[in-house]
């Protein structure tokens, strides 16, 4: 599904912690695709003060909500890299 720049990604709560309580359970690809509806929004600046605000906050909240993904990605990746690492030791 893609948000369009003007489909409002603030769902039915206009702003607060309350309408960015879901991004805790996006995707990262969900994420980053709403991610980049909200910049293309705020970039457009054809906004009320008050909604670009509450935008800004789910911006942040998407934001850090990929780059927790991509932390963990990289982690797994580097313990996959590791064991690898181990198990070539091992074989010596």
């Amino acid at each position: 599904m893609s948000l369009s720049p003007d489909t409002s990604p603030l769902g039915s709560e206009a702003g607060g912690e309350n309408a960015n309580a879901d991004v805790a359970s996006l995707s990262y690809e969900r994420a980053r695709e709403e991610l980049v509806a909200v910049v293309q929004r705020l970039e457009a600046g054809q906004v009320p003060l008050e909604e670009a605000l509450a935008l800004w906050e789910r911006g942040e909240a998407l934001a850090a909500r990929c780059q927790s993904w991509l932390d963990d990605a990289r982690g797994r990746l580097a313990a996959v890299a590791r064991r690898e690492q181990e198990a070539v030791g091992n074989e010596a």
